[in-house]
């Protein structure tokens, strides 16, 4: 039995991978889509609304939207067959007629009258082999009004020339109607272009074919949305004698771009007019159009690499432009978009080497803009103003090669006002290179130009400068680069020690360092992370314990160096299950939860005190090794919360050294359980 199910499934896996091109691909999944509702039949998604219809892929069938706009399902006779009163399906394949009668059937009875106007009718009703691009009945109304009064008028001249253009001498299927293709048409060898895009649209000058492949007894015809015209210009042409697209005329020739507007190829220009421009603000626009460099950047960011006609497109995609970075390319409803927004005012301005879509603003990529540029109406507006107010316009509007480090705004808390201690510190964010982070490497040294050096620590998860981690990708301006940032950067400004020192809350671990003889160690050049235990860690141990505990060094320097790890770990670079090797004991283990570190599950109050020989993590709790792993699993219970606050007690006699100091732990640890049971 299950061998008979999967004989039909397995068909129907072979017929679709045998599809030859991706409209067939899509027409297949419609037919598979569609056989519930007997043979023959397609599922079509129409969008809510309208009367546009689409064979349906599989991400649109998922997705039931179309230019973002929901779609409903319809059935519908496969091209070539016809219902039968009474039967369930499409059985019955349509019978062959010439093309003339044909385009009474398929919805093009404006196009068959046209063609019986202009004397056609008898050549489409003879003997041949032709391919007829039939404009639908909508796509004879959507003419403008003079446009189709002056073909009418002349029916026999300028009428039969428009509908020999829709006519090639030869049968072509959607199969030969491949991507980049032309072909001559019956009106003086004109060319009509071809695009057949992988979703499964084919296009002829742009206008979509709505129902392919209507087969005929002298030929085949594709139903198509739009009447379309010879096309004899290219695309210099067309800028050339358009006075809205003066400005941008101009720009082309001063960048040295006009040999690539006249030589052959299949380019999608975004063609901004002169009021895009003039939105510009004068300064930059004259900034950009004085510096062959961000001009050539700029026109290029404008100019795809392929030609994309308008109705090729049902959901967004991101497409690489001339200058090498990307456009998102979309469509809401009828609207063809841009990165989002519906700038686009006029659409599929065919020429003979590409496609322009006129655009009311103007597109500029990063690598035309400034530092002030990159950071405007983005996530690090705070920080720019910041720069602003501390007197740095000039570095950041200037041609200086320079990284600016631009913390998120919710990396600053509160109402933050420029001070002389935040101007040093904004001067502190600002590096004397343009660099990339793809290019830093652990252990660098980068300077400020408040001359300060600052390290790179490359982690699996991330890569931080200082305290401070990448939260963004680059933004490469003209001369100049933004990292985002995810905190302020604080500098270094003293060894562990004098990190301590500065901080009343370390007083007792500074005297138990002491005690220890551990001062020269944490002055010393190195790289350490220190879980530094505040007062209030000590003040929690019984006092008779923290006396013993701190008349023996021994003991104290053996608590101290299970508190301190080898290497810089700064908190952005701890990610779950992060372990680290203290100077003495067994490894820590490290998680951060709602935004909070944790060290052996005692979280960290206060990360990244940054040192010049390592960093500082200030912790409330004494941190104690953890049990087994069998065991802590064991213990996770109602009586874990008990348990826990049981064993806060520091047994000062487990400090002796590190073998002693396991088993003792190990020994607490077991009796303080056999109390709480």
């Amino acid at each position: 039995m299950k061998f008979c199910l999967l004989v039909p499934v397995l068909s129907l896996i072979l017929v679709a991978c045998a599809a030859r091109s991706p409209y067939q691909a899509v027409l297949q999944h419609s037919r598979l889509r569609g056989r519930s509702q007997g043979p023959n039949v397609c599922a079509m998604q129409q969008v809510k609304g309208t009367e546009k219809k689409y064979f349906t892929n599989c991400k649109q069938w998922y997705y039931r939207k179309i230019c973002g706009k929901p779609t409903v399902i319809t059935y519908e006779c496969c091209p070539g067959y016809e219902k039968i009163p009474g039967e369930r399906g499409c059985p019955a394949a349509l019978p062959l007629v010439n093309i003339y009668n044909t385009l009474g059937v398929v919805g093009a009875s404006t196009t068959q009258m046209y063609s019986e106007r202009a004397k056609l009718k008898e050549e489409i009703e003879g003997p041949g082999s032709f391919t007829f691009f039939a404009p639908s009945n909508k796509a004879w109304a959507a003419l403008p009004a003079e446009i189709l009064d002056a073909l009418v008028s002349n029916v026999n001249i300028e009428l039969l020339n428009a509908l020999h253009y829709h006519m090639v001498n030869r049968r072509l299927t959607s199969e030969e109607l491949r991507h980049g293709s032309s072909f001559s048409s019956m009106y003086q060898d004109s060319h009509v272009h071809i695009h057949h895009y992988s979703n499964g649209i084919i296009t002829v000058n742009c206008a979509r074919l709505i129902k392919p492949d209507q087969h005929a007894s002298n030929g085949i015809v594709h139903v198509i949305d739009r009447v379309i015209t010879a096309i004899s210009n290219n695309m210099q042409t067309i800028i050339d004698i358009d006075d809205d697209l003066e400005t941008l005329r101009a720009a082309f020739a001063a960048a040295g771009l006009t040999t690539l507007l006249e030589s052959e190829g299949q380019y999608t220009i975004f063609a901004p007019t002169n009021d895009a421009f003039e939105k510009i603000p004068r300064e930059t626009l004259n900034r950009i159009l004085g510096d062959p460099v961000s001009l050539k950047d700029l026109l290029n960011f404008h100019i795809l690499k392929h030609l994309q006609c308008a109705e090729s497109i049902v959901s967004g995609a991101s497409m690489e432009t001339l200058q090498g970075t990307s456009l998102e390319v979309s469509c809401d409803g009828d609207q063809m978009t841009l990165n989002g927004k519906a700038i686009i005012t006029k659409k599929d301005q065919l020429g003979t080497n590409g496609v322009i879509h006129y655009i009311n603003e103007l597109l500029i990529p990063d690598s035309a803009k400034t530092l002030l540029e990159l950071a405007e109406g983005s996530s690090v507006t705070t920080a720019t103003r910041l720069f602003v107010d501390a007197g740095l316009s000039s570095h950041l509007t200037g041609s200086e090669a320079l990284t600016m480090l631009a913390p998120l705004n919710e990396a600053f808390k509160g109402s933050v006002t420029i001070t002389p201690e935040m101007k040093k510190l904004m001067t502190n964010h600002i590096l004397k290179e343009q660099l990339s982070s793809k290019s830093l490497y652990h252990g660098q040294e980068l300077e400020t130009l408040g001359g300060l050096r600052l390290r790179v620590f490359v982690y699996r998860n991330n890569l931080c400068i200082e305290n401070a981690c990448i939260a963004a990708h680059d933004k490469t301006g003209r001369f100049a680069s933004l990292f985002t940032v995810d905190k302020v950067l604080v500098p270094p400004m003293g060894t562990v020690m004098d990190v301590l020192k500065a901080e009343e809350r370390f007083s007792l671990l500074v005297g138990a360092i002491q005690t220890a003889g551990m001062t020269e160690l944490l002055n010393q050049q190195g790289s350490l992370t220190f879980f530094a235990p505040t007062n209030e860690a000590f003040s929690a141990m019984p006092q008779a314990d923290l006396n013993n505990l701190m008349r023996n060094d021994q003991q104290v320097s053996a608590l101290l160096r299970y508190h301190l790890g080898e290497g810089m770990l700064v908190s952005g670079g701890i990610s779950s299950h992060t372990r680290l090797d203290p100077l003495q004991g067994e490894k820590l283990e490290l998680g951060v939860r709602n935004f909070t570190v944790y060290v052996n599950k005692v979280p960290v109050v206060d990360a990244d005190l940054m040192a010049t020989n390592g960093v500082v993590h200030a912790i409330n709790s004494i941190i104690k090794p953890l049990a087994p792993k069998v065991d802590r699993e064991q213990a996770d219970g109602p009586a874990a919360a008990r348990r826990s606050a049981a064993s806060t007690t520091v047994d000062t006699r487990s400090f002796r050294n590190d073998d002693l100091f396991q088993k003792v732990l190990r020994s607490r640890s077991s009796r303080t359980m056999s109390r709480s049971q």
